[in-house]
């Protein structure tokens, strides 16, 4: 018996893809176990993500024209390295299609894109209990940085902080 393979495209998100967007931030924040930390909403994609200065990109895979992928990034710079690079913000890969090394590829197109325009680095997060994720980067090559850690400040802390006056240092 024969296998045939399924042809898996690469292509940007548009605008008509917020809802499949979404539902695939929505399944990442499941998959994670953090689901009810998201806040965002479908108008908040689409207002952010396809306005007149989007605030990120999203490259989709599919495999014979379904859903399959995303992957979501936007650019970065790094002053120490003089140079730009990319950020990849979520990675979502739907169960049925794992294994068919689809992050991979989302990743690479990304990480190609990025080097076209001068950039020289590629760095994402990861959740700290997600270690399946940890080991898929590792074995591409994409390492902890052991000098760096994430700090965040959000939601009302936040916006105490950036309505503070500058003076009340």
């Amino acid at each position: 018996m024969s296998i045939v393979s399924k042809a898996i495209t690469l292509r940007p998100g548009t605008i008509d893809d917020v809802d499949t967007i979404y539902a695939a931030l929505l399944k990442l924040g499941t998959h994670i176990g953090a689901h009810q930390e998201m806040t965002s909403t479908v108008e908040d994609l689409r207002r952010y993500g396809f306005g007149g200065k989007p605030a990120f990109s999203s490259l989709i895979a599919e495999v014979d024209g379904e859903f399959a992928g995303l992957c979501l990034h936007f650019p970065i710079f790094s002053t120490w390295m003089g140079r730009p690079g990319v950020y990849v913000q979520d990675l979502y890969v739907e169960d049925r299609f794992r294994g068919r090394r689809i992050g991979e590829k989302l990743l690479r197109r990304v990480a190609k894109q990025c080097r076209a325009a001068g950039g020289v680095y590629l760095r994402l997060s990861v959740d700290t209990d997600n270690e399946t994720a940890k080991a898929f980067y590792e074995r591409l090559g994409i390492g902890w940085s052991s000098y760096e850690q994430t700090q965040k400040i959000v939601g009302d802390a936040f916006f105490a902080f950036a309505d503070a006056p500058e003076d009340s240092l």
